[in-house]
């Protein structure tokens, strides 16, 4: 009798379903049906996008478009990456954008007016980033009111005191080269291309580990090839995305060369890594899908669900103070302005249109830098084609509620199918 027929039925279904890419295809189709879409909508509509700009104006495919579109998108991704620890736990945070705000006119009031290192000011503008998370966390958690009641008044609110620490409506100007520099300069070259071998490397590491450590333990690893197809992908676009952005984008290299991997790049992935690694790799990151899930099973289950949801807060307030340094340092000022009119949508869309659930416990922090290409390709593309803020307006909404949409069938499926 063969081996394989002395077998208990379960592991021959097992032997002869041997890891591969096909059967990995196959799977993911399967949880792709089940209603688990993942990332899927937010990649193909920056597919799309991106081929329709592409087709109407020749400009969208420059290297120098392609730079812009880091550093226009860098601080409303950055506030949409803090978003996704609330959005996680079923709560929102209104005054996300506001909350940038003041961080940034703290940046620049303490840069300015009290003349102190650029180091000290951000560690100011981040800790009023922290302060703000404790104080609308602890109003949540501690005191129960909703957490759409405290986020909108603090909306109001933060306004005003953008206000005060920036004179009733003075622009601030920001001279320091340093905070300057995170959003208006670029990598070397040689530098950019050691970024991204580390990237590639780090991630194939990463792979190979992941698929050992779960074949030691008999869990069912990923095939070497689909490891390879994935590290390939990601080194084939990088690398072309290094290779554009290290093109010269100057009209006039005599007088000045722009070349090179704008700085808030590697800022946005180590942030991405670091996130993601707190989220997936902690006891924090799983308590925090747990309550999304079911906050009072987590509670049962001896989860510590308050402090979780401040911590939530502080991480989502102290993004917001992040991005609002590199939406400073890119218009080397702070003003009213300033984390306000659309920054707050965009980074609640970016966040939500990378496949971020709005009713908590699914959501990556990888859906925030996806929704946040997005919604730079649609603010790009529309402005590379003459269309003004009304129509980008109605473009963005109308796929936010796609994504929405797409959200929402997507959990009915998966409760029709016994999946939730």
């Amino acid at each position: 009798m063969s081996k394989v027929k002395e077998l208990p039925g379960e592991a021959i279904v097992a032997a002869k379903q041997a890891p591969s890419i096909k059967n990995s295809f196959v799977a993911y189709i399967q949880r792709v049906r089940g209603g688990d879409m993942g990332a899927l909508p937010a990649v193909l509509g920056l597919v799309v996008l991106c081929a329709v700009f592409a087709s109407a104006r020749d400009s969208f495919l420059t290297a120098i478009n392609f730079a812009n579109l880091f550093t226009q998108g860098a601080a409303v991704t950055l506030i949409a990456m803090g978003l996704v620890f609330v959005l996680l736990l079923g709560e929102i945070d209104l005054s996300a954008g506001f909350a940038s705000g003041v961080c940034a006119a703290v940046l620049a009031v303490t840069l300015t007016k009290a003349g102190l290192p650029w180091y000290v000011c951000v560690v100011a503008a981040i800790l009023t980033g922290v302060l703000i998370g404790v104080v609308l966390g602890t109003l949540v958690a501690k005191v129960g009111i909703p957490s759409f009641v405290v986020t909108l008044a603090a909306f109001l609110a933060f306004q005003g005191l953008v206000l005060v620490l920036v004179d009733e409506g003075t622009n601030i100007s920001i001279r320091d080269s340093v905070i300057v520099a995170v959003a208006n300069k670029n990598l070397p070259g040689w530098l950019g291309w050691a970024l991204y071998a580390a990237c590639v490397g780090v991630y194939a590491g990463v792979q190979l580990l992941r698929a050992r450590n779960r074949s030691k333990r008999g869990l069912t690893a990923d095939p070497l090839s689909l490891i390879a197809f994935r590290v390939g992908a990601l080194a084939l676009l990088a690398g072309v995305a290094v290779f554009v952005l290290n093109l010269e984008r100057s009209r006039n290299a005599a007088i000045v060369s722009l070349t090179g991997v704008p700085i808030v790049v590697p800022l946005i992935l180590v942030l991405l890594v670091v996130w993601t690694l707190v989220l997936r790799r902690t006891g924090f990151g799983r308590h925090l899908y747990a309550v999304g899930g079911n906050a009072e099973a987590a509670r049962r289950a001896g989860i510590a669900v308050d402090r979780l949801r401040i911590s939530a807060f502080v991480i989502c307030s102290s993004m917001a103070a992040v991005g609002g340094i590199v939406a400073a340092s890119r218009a080397s000022s702070v003003d009213p302005n300033t984390g306000g009119s659309s920054v707050l949508l965009y980074a609640v869309g970016a966040a939500v249109i990378g496949g971020t659930s709005l009713f908590g416990g699914k959501g990556r922090v990888l859906d925030a830098v996806l929704g946040g290409a997005v919604v730079a390709v649609i603010e790009n593309g529309m402005g590379l084609m003459g269309y003004g803020a009304s129509v980008k307006y109605l473009v963005t909404g109308s796929v936010l509620l796609l994504a929405a949409g797409v959200d929402a069938l997507a959990r009915k499926r998966a409760a029709a199918a016994g999946l939730r």
